[in-house]
């Protein structure tokens, strides 16, 4: 059974001002007490102070202490720009922080400023525009031995920060200033740059002049990125014919060690050209073809984009087919195409890691995602385009596409001020989620009662489903409901046996630091343990990292309660806070779970702050803890979306795991216990009940 779209007017920016915009409000009777928001701001204080320079150099001067082989400091500069180059930002300005520090501590001044340009590069790579000028224009403020290895890079970078902002003007001032300070080598990719931003602000003939002055590049990336350079140049000119000629010649050219990936986007830059000619048809064709041949691309989307100033990656390929199926009426063809977008972002993701995924990877068809769906059972798609947000409904017997004319920056601005709204516990929240229910819910046309299983695209990572309020009711009174990261990936893992023992290993209140304490947490397991036959405790000094490798592997239910920290620059380096061992602070990271064999655990909770949250990647989905334990093999996963109350957790988790112990499904024991919360008065702020979502397995249940 197929559907036609469905259109719905909203009006998010009249939601956005009764939010408050994204600023603090006034408080309002029936706020959050002060004393009930203090893991919240301890949290939000803690994020302040991460990734500043002195906090950098800091902690790179005691990375540097803990050194088995310790390098000199420039060596550490080539090691960032390596990791930055393979996707590893985390780990790249770990190793320019440690230049940095030895920089400083020397009075090298040459080492600063190469150490604070390689933070930049890992900064502008990951997407943090502002740390990525900020370090820039810090490179530039000490000599360097050799200025046209600091000047020229820290331009552009700049260049490039105000590009992506839409600044073209103030990127071509910027560009044409690390002109003037690149050497020979680099000067091409300036170029390259400055003529791209200049096509942005509308001076064609300038680009035209510094192209056709440009000596055509022998180095094939190069080439390459010049060639589309020229061929975006026609476009703007508005000679389409010529430009999708000179595209196709690039897609057809041989010889390289890069032509996979040069044939990509001579693809996508075709595609372009078709629709500037008006052929859509033609246009998603030549957007199949460039998908069809990802599997031969892995290596360095964003890098190399970001190198030549172009900021296109490998999810915009997606967007298009996505659009241009959906403008074409062809619901389940982008359906497929969202899905297929997913699903190559975590093999992207895990496979950089050097990793494989335990998580199959492939996309399931839609015929085969509706025979395993049950007939209460609802899948609900969403993905956030330029211009619109989609979002399509299957059930077991069709799939109906609903369109809202919703931008995804007016989205992204929603979602921030209604999730700060909860998180700050302010009133405004209660009515925020009226109103945002009222837009996003109703026009999909949900049967009472039936489950949901939502898969969220960029900002809507953030969005508390359960917590939108349509026409006066909480989503969650009315509907099970459970996330994931992908549909194909959840119907893998709702695929297995859903049937689990029920043994429990629970990790609960590790000694970090008195500021750290969690006691609360500390009653939570042992409430937990006394729910299950068999039960492993890990308490205070003996909730270490040590322990979690030997015996998480060998958990049916994982449980964690401590803190989390979210790192917003590269998600799989988000770390909990475990006991300290050998005297020093122990945490483990998102991506040593990925070495982690847990293809025997069916669900990990983290009890603890902040745990789900990641970065929004491009057209992808959030990533962190989420990506790295379904990666290791868990089937099921319970995370938070902000910092939560101690007491407030512990009477979901007692009633959560409760329910679980008597053989309920693990998205209604979620229902159940965020519903407990949410009616006894002191709890019903959104802010309390709920911060989890159920990721994964929804039909999880023990055996009794």
């Amino acid at each position: 059974m197929r559907m036609l779209p469905c259109f719905i007017r909203p009006s998010a920016l009249l939601l956005l001002a009764a939010l408050g915009g994204t600023q603090a409000l006034a408080r309002e009777p029936g706020d959050v007490p002060e004393a009930k928001r203090a893991s919240a701001e301890a949290a939000a204080a803690r994020m302040q102070d991460a990734d500043t320079a002195l906090q950098l150099s800091s902690e790179g001067a005691l990375l540097y202490q803990q050194e088995e082989v310790k390098l000199d400091g420039y060596q550490y500069c080539s090691q960032a720009v390596a990791l930055a180059e393979a996707g590893d930002f985390r780990a790249s300005i770990r190793a320019a922080s440690m230049a940095l520090a030895l920089g400083e501590q020397t009075g090298n001044q040459d080492l600063v400023a190469k150490a604070s340009r390689d933070l930049a590069i890992a900064y502008s790579y990951s997407g943090n525009l502002d740390k990525a000028e900020e370090f820039a224009r810090q490179a530039l403020q000490y000599q360097a031995t050799d200025p046209t290895q600091v000047v020229g890079p820290a331009h552009k970078i700049i260049g490039d920060v105000q590009q992506r902002r839409g600044d073209h003007a103030a990127a071509v001032a910027s560009y044409e200033t690390a002109l003037q300070g690149s050497s020979e080598r680099y000067r091409p990719l300036v170029e390259t740059s400055l003529a791209n931003a200049l096509v942005k602000t509308g001076d064609l003939a300038r680009a035209r002049a510094l192209l056709d002055a440009m000596a055509v590049p022998a180095e094939p990336g190069l080439y390459g990125q010049f060639e589309r350079s020229q061929a975006e140049l026609l476009l703007a000119e508005n000679r389409p014919q010529q430009a999708r000629d000179r595209y196709r010649a690039l897609a057809e050219r041989s010889g390289g060690s890069d032509d996979a990936y040069q044939r990509l986007w001579a693809l996508e830059g075709m595609s372009r050209s078709e629709l500037a000619l008006g052929d859509r048809a033609a246009a998603t064709d030549a957007l199949a073809q460039a998908v069809d041949s990802l599997d031969q691309v892995r290596a360095r989307f964003r890098s190399e984009e970001f190198k030549m100033g172009l900021f296109s990656d490998v999810q915009d390929i997606f967007e298009r087919v996505v659009d241009l199926n959906s403008q074409l009426g062809r619901p389940a063809q982008a359906f497929d195409y969202s899905e297929r977008s997913r699903a190559r972002a975590l093999l992207d993701e895990v496979r950089d890691r050097g990793q494989l995924s335990r998580t199959a990877t492939s996309t399931i068809d839609l015929k085969t995602l509706q025979g395993l769906l049950r007939p209460d059972e609802r899948v609900i798609e969403f993905h956030s385009l330029e211009d619109r947000l989609l979002a399509w409904v299957v059930s077991p017997g069709g799939i109906r596409e609903t369109a809202y004319p919703l931008p995804r920056a007016e989205l992204e601005l929603l979602v921030e001020a209604f999730r700060d709204s909860i998180v700050a516990g302010r009133h405004a929240a209660v009515d925020g989620a009226r109103q945002i229910g009222d837009l996003l819910i109703p026009p999909l046309g949900l049967e009472p009662g039936t489950r949901l299983i939502i898969v969220p695209h960029g900002s809507l990572h953030y969005l508390p489903f359960q917590a939108l309020r349509p026409r006066g009711e909480y989503l969650i009174q009315g509907h099970p409901i459970a996330i994931a990261p992908s549909i194909s990936i959840a119907a893998q893992l709702a695929a297995r046996d859903g049937r689990v023992e029920p043994t429990l290993v629970a990790f609960g209140n590790p000694d970090v630091a008195p500021e750290y304490a969690l006691p609360a947490s500390e009653e939570e397991v042992k409430k937990l343990a006394a729910l299950f036959p068999r039960t492993t405790l890990y308490l205070n000094d003996a909730a270490t990292k040590t322990r979690f490798r030997e015996s998480a592997g060998s958990a049916r239910l994982l449980h964690v309660a401590a803190h989390a920290e979210a790192d917003r620059v590269d998600p799989l380096y988000s770390r909990i806070l475990l006991a300290n061992e050998d005297g020093r602070q122990s945490f483990l990271e998102a991506h040593e779970v990925l070495a982690l064999d847990m293809d025997g655990v069916a669900l990990v909770t983290l009890s603890a702050c902040e745990s789900g949250l990641g970065r929004i990647a491009a057209g992808d989905e959030v990533l962190g803890f989420s990506r790295a334990f379904l990666s290791a093999g868990s089937s099921a996963l319970i995370l938070s979306l902000w910092p939560v109350a101690d007491d407030a957790t512990e009477v979901l988790m007692t009633t959560l795991y409760g329910e679980l112990a008597k053989g309920t499904d693990v998205q209604s024991a979620m229902r159940d216990a965020q519903l407990a919360l949410l009616s006894r008065q002191e709890f019903e702020h959104p802010f309390f009940w709920a911060p989890f979502n159920v990721i994964g397995n929804w039909r999880l249940t023990t055996r009794n």
